[in-house]
């Protein structure tokens, strides 16, 4: 049985799912390769809008690195698969499509850092989460020390990564983590819920507004404009622009393609 599963829900959202629920669904070799595999498919899908990143079971959305088998290993090893699941969850983070986190339970080191590479995180009200990596004498190694940073701001990040401090949903969305806190047996029906809405917008549109957030992010204003412009220049000579104009002057809901 594969340890990440994929489905599609109301045709344009996509539901993945780590599925190693006895096991905190901690990343393993088996499952980055698993996972690996699901991306290549949700890559290919061109009529996906918005994918959901969620985990079986009701106590771990991830709790990291699989340390039972990082036991096992060489130092080399060990590098080798940190540096596996850095490249997978950058994977997921240069999605063009949208992706949201629901976070349904604990959340630590590289699950943690998994969230982080969504666009969008909501949370269950049980779950815990932190990166506590230096408890352990190591460093956030797939991404955290860089995007957490950019999500809650230098001094923020320097103090839940260099304490190693665990944090509920609550304190995640009043740092600015989180977006929105929902009850467990909620969860996944408000993060379709916010899927839902963003698959019903222009697909192009998303994609080109998701481009120039992320790509105008580094740069300085006057760079980040030339970006934006690019990317609207990309929404001018499509249907969809021309279907929302319509529907605007019907007064009807657009139906928008992804042309």
């Amino acid at each position: 049985m594969s340890t990440v599963t994929f489905s599609i829900t109301d045709e344009h959202v996509g539901v993945l799912k780590l599925n190693r629920p006895e096991a905190a669904n901690a990343f393993s070799r088996q499952l980055l390769s698993d996972l690996n595999d699901v991306l290549k498919d949700v890559e290919s899908n061109n009529n996906l809008r918005a994918v959901i990143i969620t985990s079986e079971g009701e106590k771990a959305f991830c709790a990291g690195a699989d340390l039972k088998e990082r036991a096992t290993m060489t130092q080399d090893e060990v590098v080798e698969t940190v540096g596996e699941i850095g490249k997978v969850i950058t994977r997921v983070e240069a999605l063009e499509v949208p992706t949201i986190a629901a976070i349904n339970g604990a959340a630590f080191g590289g699950g943690l850092e998994l969230a982080l590479a969504c666009d969008i995180r909501i949370a269950s009200g049980n779950a815990k989460m932190g990166l506590t990596e230096t408890s352990l004498a190591i460093i956030p190694g797939a991404g955290g020390t860089q995007r957490l940073a950019r999500l809650i701001g230098l001094a923020k990040a320097k103090y839940y990564i260099l304490t190693a401090k665990r944090f509920d949903s609550l304190e995640g969305k009043e740092i600015g983590l989180i977006e929105e806190v929902a009850p467990l047996d909620g969860l996944e029906d408000k993060a379709l819920e916010v899927a839902k809405q963003i698959a019903s917008n222009g697909p192009v549109g998303v994609k080109m507004a998701k481009k120039a957030i992320d790509q105008g992010f580094d740069h300085d204003l006057k760079t980040g404009l030339k970006i934006e412009r690019n990317c609207y220049m990309n929404t001018i000579p499509t249907e969809d622009r021309i279907e929302a104009l319509s529907a605007f002057r019907e007064k009807r809901k657009p139906s928008f393609t992804g042309k």
